[in-house]
């Protein structure tokens, strides 16, 4: 998340809260779709860490893009920390230096492509002026936690302190990890359920058609998506695959009281974090948070807290699809094609939740456990994820035909899909091809990748 939401409208009950989300509901001519990732700066010179300050720090970098863009400044304790832009894209910085945009909410894949490719354009000439790189991995492939930079944000230190004392990865999650992710509209309650059980039973796919973080401090770390391993030991009380929103009843009150049950981070006022990580949101709701005695809830509160939370698939007033690792441009623009093709178009949505729709959730949740792993070989009643995504895409290529938003060379979105299509004909991952290099030319050296891997 780029900026804290600044709303100081108390909250009067936990409905209002409900209401929050459901003001996220909008016809499906205004449906728009957001697309974000994170890459991991790198000195080229030498192959470290790039650290936030400097002459050729990460906080140069940030004023290079404020030059080159125009964009408006994100500050925290009177440092830059990001950049705004008016029509809604964002630059900010996860805890690590992981340097990411959140794109606009936009019509199109076109659309989002071509913004993904003006941003790595920007960045990568910005960085060349200071002799930075940017990988495009799911995970640091070289350096230890003690080596990597830490972003001088409050509500990291609070999170840092926070992590070690609800799970053993999450300072490896923090620091150590990039994503990519696609945000989607819903137009009612009832389409927000049918997307968010769609979204969350698929996630494991994404997950394997985008494994791309084999390697962790210079060699194989066992797994193909790493990064979505170490979800599976961060916060399990903030993480997972929500069995509830699969059950009777679900809906917009019920992910209120799931994320009431969420311990809290921080409670911002004005410019400041207070640490209540571990606190309820519902005392605070009710006015008695022992750190903040008499302190009432605000909307912007609950908003912050949302963002604290990281569900597989995460709402807002919208859908945040969260299981993929980042990869190349060609990557980034198929997540937000692939999930478009399922949701925006009423038919293959009924087909995409008809493909998911009796699997247990013991099922899903073996499957969400074997796919950081196994890749596209884990299996779900019998079938490899290689037969499911081969019917997903199928699924995916149909909605978007329907869709026939064509470019100016008159191509629909399909072609966005492609790369995953070439995954599923061949059965390898990009992490399985990495491995292959590593093994091969590279000789059992990590260095390679940062050539071959980067922006």
């Amino acid at each position: 998340m780029a900026r804290d939401v600044i709303d100081d409208s108390p909250i009067e009950s936990r409905e209002a809260l409900a209401r929050w989300l459901e003001q996220g509901c909008k016809p499906a001519s205004l449906f728009r779709v957001g697309t974000e990732h994170e890459k991991i700066p790198f000195y080229r010179a030498d192959l470290s860490p790039v650290p936030y300050e400097g002459p050729k720090g990460v906080q140069a970098l940030l004023e290079g893009m404020q030059a080159r863009l125009g964009w408006d400044p994100i500050e925290d304790e009177g440092r830059l920390i990001g950049l705004y832009d008016a029509k809604g894209a964002a630059i900010s910085l996860e805890p690590g230096g992981q340097f990411e945009l959140s794109g606009a909410p936009l019509e199109t894949i076109h659309e989002t492509a071509r913004e993904a490719a003006r941003h790595l354009a920007d960045v990568s000439e910005v960085g060349a002026e200071l002799g930075v790189g940017f990988l495009a991995l799911g995970l640091s492939p070289k350096w230890t936690l003690a080596e990597t930079p830490v972003m001088p944000k409050q509500r990291y230190r609070i999170m840092a302190r926070y992590m070690p004392l609800v799970g053993t990865r999450g300072l490896d999650m923090m620091f150590r990890t990039a994503t990519v992710q696609s945000n989607l509209d819903f137009s009612s309650e009832s389409d927000m359920v049918k997307k968010m059980r769609v979204g969350l039973a698929l996630q494991p796919l994404a997950t394997a058609l985008f494994a791309n973080s084999p390697f962790l401090e210079g060699k194989p770390n066992g797994f193909l998506s790493a990064r979505s391993e170490i979800w599976r030991d961060t916060d399990n009380a903030r993480a997972g695959m929500l069995p509830f929103v699969f059950e009777p009843g679900m809906g917009f009150e019920r992910y209120v009281d799931y994320a009431l049950d969420v311990p809290m981070y921080f409670v911002k006022r004005g410019q400041h974090y207070r640490d209540v990580a571990g606190a309820s949101f519902r005392d605070l709701l009710a006015g008695r948070l022992a750190a903040l005695p008499g302190e009432r809830a605000r909307m912007s509160d609950w908003v912050n807290h949302l963002s604290t939370i990281f569900p597989e698939v995460r709402l807002k007033r919208y859908l945040e699809m969260r299981g993929a690792d980042v990869g190349p441009l060609e990557k980034i623009n198929a997540l937000p094609a692939f999930f478009v093709g399922l949701f925006y178009d009423a038919d293959a949505l009924d087909a995409a939740y008809d493909l998911v729709k009796d699997w247990r959730a013991d099922e899903r949740q073996k499957l969400r456990d074997e796919a950081p792993r196994l890749g596209l070989a884990a299996s779900i009643r019998g079938r490899q994820l290689r037969e499911v995504a081969s019917d997903a895409l199928d699924i995916a290529e149909k909605g978007l035909s329907r869709r026939a938003r064509l470019n100016e060379a008159g191509r629909d979105e399909r072609m966005y899909l492609d790369p995953l299509r070439r995954i599923v004909e061949t059965g390898e991952v990009a992490a399985e091809v990495w491995l292959k290099r590593y093994r091969g030319p590279w000789r059992g050296s990590i260095d390679p990748i940062f050539a071959e891997a980067s922006y």
